[in-house]
């Protein structure tokens, strides 16, 4: 089995970040959860990923997409992997998604 592509940044009991990880279940995803720091000042492995120590933030190997905020998350995650897109590759690239 190899490693999921996809690693959630989080905070315990975070309703923000339970949402994604229900999408996640939901769409049948792997994933792996890292979980951060509560103070936000202290959150500086979730900075240097995403710019900003907010979470959920999540990093995609597979598509390059690294991103934060709840919102934007699941739209990214069901517009990529929802039941009628099949290469996230071009779901990203339609979705606005950004690859860096």
């Amino acid at each position: 089995m190899t490693d999921p592509e996809i690693t959630v940044y989080r905070l315990q009991a975070c309703p923000y970040c339970e949402r994604v990880i229900r999408v996640l279940n939901d769409l049948e995803l792997s994933y792996r959860s890292r979980f951060v720091e509560p103070r936000h000042s202290r959150r500086d492995a979730v900075k240097r990923l995403t710019g900003s120590r907010t979470v959920p933030a999540i990093v995609d190997e597979r598509t390059g997409v690294t991103m934060s905020e709840s919102a934007n998350i699941v739209e990214y995650l069901e517009t990529t992997y929802g039941s009628t897109n099949s290469d996230p590759a071009v779901a990203s690239a339609t979705a606005g998604g950004e690859s860096e």
